[in-house]
């Protein structure tokens, strides 16, 4: 994965920024606070805004746009004057970050079995009821350890499409 010297990291929800600033604090990914746009994981889901909000500020070289969402097919569509000098990457966390407590927990035959979505079942199954929280998801994977293994088991069992990036893309 080839990065920009500017990088936007951009999460969907509080739970993919939890997990992101969880690594970004333990030094673990491929990038630091240093090289973020304001220094900071942005929470933003519209291209319209994030260029209202970041890209008036006059960039010489490229920005690398890294969208982290579960979301296959949600739009990301810069206006023409930003396109040649953005590059967006998307890593996907589908169906759900969720994925990650249920793999953490070694309960992933159990999930397949279940049917259901991986927030129901860390709710119901698990009895993880703030399973989405911020807080939650800091306490619960306090093991950096821990939550580095799940990604990379995560990533050993998705059926990933080529050209698609997961979590485990931005480990070190």
């Amino acid at each position: 994965m080839d990065l920009s010297k500017y990088i936007a990291c951009i999460c969907e929800g509080a739970a993919e920024q939890a997990v992101i600033e969880l690594l970004l604090d333990a030094d673990k990914l491929i990038f630091t606070y240093e090289d973020l746009l304001e220094g900071e994981v942005i929470r933003c889901r519209s291209a319209r805004n994030f260029e209202k909000q970041y890209l008036r500020k006059g960039f010489n070289d490229k920005i690398t746009v890294l969208r982290i969402l579960d979301s296959r097919s949600e739009n990301f569509t810069l206006s023409k004057a930003y396109v040649p000098k953005i590059d967006v990457i998307n890593v996907i966390t589908a169906p759900e970050i969720e994925m990650l407590v249920i793999f953490n927990e070694g309960k992933y035959t159990e999930f397949k079995k279940s049917r259901k979505k991986p927030s129901d079942f860390c709710k119901i199954d698990l009895k993880f009821k703030a399973v989405k929280s911020e807080t939650f998801l800091k306490d619960y994977f306090s093991n950096i350890e821990s939550l580095i293994s799940a990604i990379l088991e995560y990533k050993s069992i998705s059926k990933i499409p080529n050209g698609e990036y997961a979590l485990a893309d931005l480990l070190k």
